[in-house]
């Protein structure tokens, strides 16, 4: 076996990032900041980090090569919206009797991998079951599991009968009456509540859902679904434990009041106006569009029994306006971050996100900004992520082709690289 493959065997069954220095040899480098370098083919890592970049492999160079030359390089990937946890089936809304949380944590882990041999090596998950993300975030970093390095929301935090409750849809005699600790508050002091619970189980954002969604066993996708004070207790809450707020928001009055309240993001936004878009650039509210998830429930909802009834004509509705009012908030100048809702649709395809992004009007070199570094900012990690430069983590990932001619090619990956750790290799040569 030649001293490339041992290398990639050894990596892959846990050894860490390598013992000497690396020399990536791409066809390309895309970097967040500057765009295509044009002077820089050759990525130096050792340990964890890169450590230069070069035009061409310097003379005295004894470490690995890896001849990428029929690739182009960039930064690993982020995904702002996944749920690890769950993945689609039309047999999904009755899993919830039949799984128990062990069944949920070996589902988030296959797809934990999935994700990152797909070029996603940080993703931030929005609501999970049972904390299992929290505890899969562990198994990450201790490297006792394959995935991306997860920024968690644990289970996010709804109103009774909201999007987030968990009981939505089942008979009375099971439904009980759920509180903060499973994720529903019904008054400021529980909002309260809920969120330090999260602070409890470990969690590292928090998620709300300001307004009914799609896929909830209920009847509105897009009613506000917590009052002025419950908004400002949740974000108040958050802001004194160190935490950042996401909102899950269809509706737009939810999305105006999850605004007005302060929250850092909004998924989806699927009503949101020019009135909202004004809003959210002058408080710094940034748009998390999911065009994917969009995308698939509503090609899902066209095959009867996929989803029930009360569910179907939802996503009908809801999954083809995503993307008109992603193209809107675009040209309007919206701070834009990527996002898919891995989990809606099955995991691994998150890089479909770009092809519906270029086809809304977002030139591909701002897509891929979205999915770097502007993201990296969302998370507060942009001096460790999100770009090419020396000292940074060795995030990094190859596709075939050029992606910003061909937007397909981001599917095509050939080369994952997380924290230094080689995670996947494909022969590039013929």
């Amino acid at each position: 076996m030649n001293p490339l493959a041992l290398l990639v065997l050894a990596l892959a069954q846990g050894a860490g990032p390598a013992k000497g220095p690396i020399a990536l040899e791409c066809g390309a480098v895309f970097d967040a900041e500057k765009g295509l370098l044009e002077d820089a083919r050759v990525l130096m890592v050792e340990g964890e980090r890169i450590t230069a970049i070069h035009a061409r492999l310097p003379a005295d160079f004894s470490g690995t090569r890896i001849d990428l030359s029929g690739a182009s390089c960039l930064p690993g990937l982020i995904d702002l919206h996944t749920h690890l946890a769950f993945e689609p089936s039309a047999q999904s809304y009755g899993e919830v009797f039949r799984l128990d949380p062990a069944d949920y944590a070996l589902r988030a882990a296959d797809n934990a991998r999935k994700t990152l041999l797909a070029g996603f090596t940080t993703v931030r998950d929005l609501g999970d079951r049972d904390n299992v993300t929290v505890a899969l975030k562990r198994a990450i970093e201790q490297g006792r599991i394959q995935g991306p390095r997860i920024v968690t929301a644990a289970k996010s935090i709804a109103s009774t009968g909201g999007h987030a409750d968990p009981t939505n849809g089942w008979r009375m005699d099971l439904m009980g009456d759920p509180g903060p600790r499973e994720g529903v508050i019904n008054a400021p002091h529980e909002a309260r509540k809920a969120v330090r619970q999260r602070y409890k189980d470990g969690a590292d954002w928090i998620k709300i859902t300001a307004t009914g969604g799609v896929l909830s066993y209920a009847r509105s996708p897009d009613n506000p679904q917590f009052t002025d004070e419950e908004l400002q207790a949740i974000v108040g809450t958050a802001r004194d434990y160190g935490f950042k707020v996401a909102a899950h928001a269809h509706g737009r009055e939810g999305a105006r009041r999850a605004i007005l309240a302060g929250v850092d993001t909004i998924e989806h936004g699927t009503f949101m106006d020019e009135e909202l878009f004004a809003l959210m650039k002058k408080r710094g509210t940034v748009l998390v569009p999911t065009l994917t998830a969009g995308a698939y429930v509503s090609e899902m909802a066209k095959i009867e029994g996929y989803y029930p009834e009360i569910v179907r004509p939802k996503a009908l509705a809801i999954g083809a306006r995503i993307q008109q009012t992603f193209a809107a908030a675009y040209r309007a100048g919206v701070a834009i971050a990527f996002g898919t809702d891995a989990g809606v649709f099955p995991h691994g395809d998150n890089a479909r996100e770009f092809e519906l992004m270029v086809q809304a009007g977002m030139p591909m070199p701002e897509a891929l900004r979205s999915a770097t570094l502007t993201a990296a900012r969302v998370l507060g990690m942009e001096r460790e992520i999100g770009s090419i430069a020396p000292g940074k983590l060795a995030d990094l990932l190859a596709v075939a082709g050029d992606p910003i001619a061909d937007p397909a090619a981001m599917r095509r990956v050939v080369m994952v690289m997380k924290q230094g750790r080689i995670e996947r290799l494909e022969r590039t040569e013929p």
